[in-house]
């Protein structure tokens, strides 16, 4: 073999040797940030590679760059980050309430649902609106007292019917109270009620609370109704959370209930 050609398979050995090491770096490199949650990293050439400096910006080689610079990824990191640690109000429902720990507050928390079956049978029903509002609140009632009489794995299921069917007579209750409701605000209340239930809640609740307002300063005859479920609604307010915040001590839920409960009844004057 002549000199050239051993020359010229030595620096093809050399060539092919580097290739493989830059190759061999560069699935390390994507092995390695496929491992970190939420990223992954796209394929362009086999051998396009950067070099990180040490402020976290990418600084590009004679040989290419990456396909996603490192802040981005940080970007999507952090975002990620920041919607896993949401507050509960603004998660699905997925698990139970620390409640129903015996059998007596299992009773408690069934018997003090039944007031909104009575409350929806007592509900005026002058037109469409205000039946389906009316037949809501006994769903809310049967919803509720399934749901605490329930056990194992159905209980997570009863416990999502039991807040979706609350947010259902929320909005419910904003087509009875007014015709004509804002067609987004409706749509995004249809759309959010399967999974942000207590959003949906929390918004046309407020909604009841300003028309109810309003309505008791123009009829003084309805003030003393309003007073009545103002006070319904912070006591109600105060035991929802304490539930959650002393949930060691029985029968707050239950307490709950019938503050609710005598809320939504002085709240149905409204439409008589």
């Amino acid at each position: 073999m002549c000199h050239n050609t051993v020359v010229f398979l030595i620096h093809t050995h050399k060539e092919f040797t580097s290739i493989r090491h830059r190759f061999q770096s560069q699935t390390t490199t994507r092995r390695t940030l496929d491992q970190v949650h939420g990223v992954h990293v796209i394929q362009h050439s086999s051998f396009d590679l950067e070099e990180i400096s040490q402020n976290g910006n990418f600084q590009q080689s004679t040989d290419g760059r990456l396909a996603i610079g490192v802040n981005q990824l940080l970007k999507v990191h952090n975002v990620q980050r920041v919607w896993q640690q949401r507050p509960s109000c603004l998660r699905p429902i997925h698990s139970c309430l620390h409640g129903d720990r015996h059998l007596g507050e299992r009773i408690a928390n069934v018997l003090t649902s039944i007031p909104f079956i009575v409350v929806g049978i007592q509900a005026p029903r002058h037109n469409l609106n205000s039946k389906i509002y009316a037949n809501s609140l006994i769903g809310v009632g049967i919803a509720s007292s399934l749901y605490h009489s329930s056990k194992g794995m159905l209980r997570k299921y009863l416990r999502w019917a039991d807040y979706t069917m609350i947010a259902t007579t929320t909005v419910c209750l904003s087509r009875a109270l007014r015709d004509k409701n804002p067609k987004l605000l409706m749509a995004a209340s249809a759309l959010c009620l399967p999974i942000q239930p207590l959003m949906v809640s929390a918004v046309h609740i407020g909604m009841m609370e300003v028309a109810f307002a309003r309505r008791a300063v123009k009829d003084p005859d309805l003030k003393p109704m309003h007073n009545v479920h103002k006070l319904s609604a912070l006591l109600g307010g105060a035991f929802f959370v304490a539930d959650d915040l002393f949930s060691e001590i029985p029968y707050l839920h239950a307490g709950w209930h019938l503050a609710a409960a005598i809320g939504v009844s002085a709240c149905n004057k409204l439409l008589e």
